[in-house]
């Protein structure tokens, strides 16, 4: 049986339009018994407000069926047509329908099929399909030639481990100022959540893309940490709307992951996620930063953490 983050490539043998219908189990199932975890989202939280556009119609089919859902998913894909790491046009399928020992990334890079579980986890990633079309294409691009490279082993090595990061726990963090992402880098937690506080919305703000992190956001805790990539941005763009925001973000990250050889977790800056000014009611008092279990001073205060810069 194929593994859920490692085992699934090759073409599946079928035609397009049977790619993206549901698999026997699909067709066959009633409500699964975890199902009722589709209702536990709340559209209000600003981590899933981001993507509420489809997401609560996803919700709604997630709730009828697993294959309401894929058909909901595939009807979406159907009219973006969105593309996989090697140019083949998005669908979804069941998860019954991945070939035995097959490599997952692989799979989705050579047929366009995206494997999908009938849970918030798998629900969450299709929604980054769309949220951030273009990052998640690079991310299947680089896993997909990394299997080529290496096949598919015990582990998945540091590009690989990098990458699984990214797509599961990262935050994107954007800033105009570089007094904000030294602040980050450098774990100044008053300075970034406090001093600066009034900068956010005007000078940063952070993107939630890890479909980990956001499974994890179904019932926030105050140390519920993502990876931020810290991503440089123009003055000008706290001026667009979201969705030009999030158009430039996904171009000009997805630019970098294709483009920087060397991935590795360093990359990434730390950052609790109920810190965030404007997202947890609780953190409006400044006594919430003092709790030294969540807002660490660094480990690793010489540590350099990149920027994605516009291309």
């Amino acid at each position: 049986m194929a593994e859920r983050e490692d085992v699934r490539d090759l073409p599946h043998g079928r035609d397009a339009s049977a790619s993206s219908r549901p698999g026997r189990r699909a067709v066959n199932e009633a409500l699964a018994p975890d199902a009722s975890a589709f209702a536990a989202i709340d559209w209000s939280r600003p981590w899933f407000a981001q993507f509420a556009a489809h997401g609560q119609r996803w919700q709604r089919a997630a709730l009828e069926s697993y294959a309401a859902l894929l058909a909901e998913m595939n009807a979406d894909a159907a009219q973006t047509r969105q593309l996989t790491g090697r140019g083949q046009r998005l669908a979804f399928i069941a998860q019954d329908d991945l070939p035995p020992g097959a490599a997952y990334e692989a799979h989705i890079a050579s047929t366009g099929c995206v494997p999908t579980r009938h849970n918030l986890h798998d629900f969450f990633n299709a929604s980054m399909w769309f949220a951030f079309p273009r990052i998640k294409a690079a991310l299947n691009a680089r896993q997909s030639a990394a299997i080529d490279r290496l096949g598919v082993g015990p582990t998945r090595g540091g590009v690989r481990d990098t990458l699984t990061l990214f797509d599961e726990n990262a935050l994107l963090f954007a800033s105009a100022d570089p007094a904000l992402s030294a602040a980050l880098r450098g774990f100044d937690w008053r300075t970034l959540f406090v001093e600066r506080r009034d900068a956010w919305g005007a000078s940063c703000e952070v993107r939630c893309f890890g479909h980990a992190l956001l499974e994890k956001l179904i019932a926030p805790f105050k140390a519920c940490t993502g990876h931020a990539r810290i991503v440089d941005v123009p003055p000008a763009y706290f001026e667009w709307d979201a969705a030009l925001r999030d158009a430039w973000l996904d171009e000009a990250v997805s630019a970098a992951l294709l483009s920087t050889e060397a991935l590795t977790s360093r990359l990434f800056a730390p950052l609790p996620v109920l810190g965030v000014p404007g997202c947890w009611r609780q953190n409006e008092g400044p006594g919430f930063y003092d709790d030294k279990s969540v807002f660490r001073a660094g480990r690793r205060a010489d540590a350099k953490i990149g920027a994605s810069k516009a291309g």
